[in-house]
């Protein structure tokens, strides 16, 4: 399996989806979101974490977690603060923040068969 997927265990667990519409001027933001990235995985509660941006700098991470009270102290974490801080007022021109309950997962196309 490709190492960018995480591994998350069987439902249900939480999703937290982050779209956002990057600013011209971004400086810093690929040091602060790769600390953010390290700093989450290391989170009690974090099951593991998916992200993409594309040319025209547009991104979305999705990270998962086991529980509505981790997701609350992910957001509430000092560190974190800094960061949603700086996005707001520096990086992003526009951004969306979903949280969803998973109730069914799969993956595939290996072992899957639509007969």
């Amino acid at each position: 399996m490709n190492n960018r997927f995480s591994k998350t265990p069987e439902p249900p667990y939480y999703a937290v989806i982050f779209t956002n519409q990057l600013c011209e001027d971004d400086a810093g933001y690929d040091e602060m979101g790769e600390a953010m990235f390290d700093l989450a995985m290391a989170q009690p509660g974090c099951l593991g974490a998916e992200t993409a941006r594309d040319a025209a700098r547009f991104g979305i991470t999705v990270s998962y977690w086991d529980s509505e009270e981790s997701i609350g102290r992910w957001k509430a974490e000092a560190k974190h603060l800094v960061a949603q801080k700086q996005g707001i007022e520096r990086w992003y021109s526009h951004y969306e923040l979903r949280v969803a309950r998973v109730e069914r997962a799969y993956s595939g196309p290996e072992g899957r068969s639509l007969l």
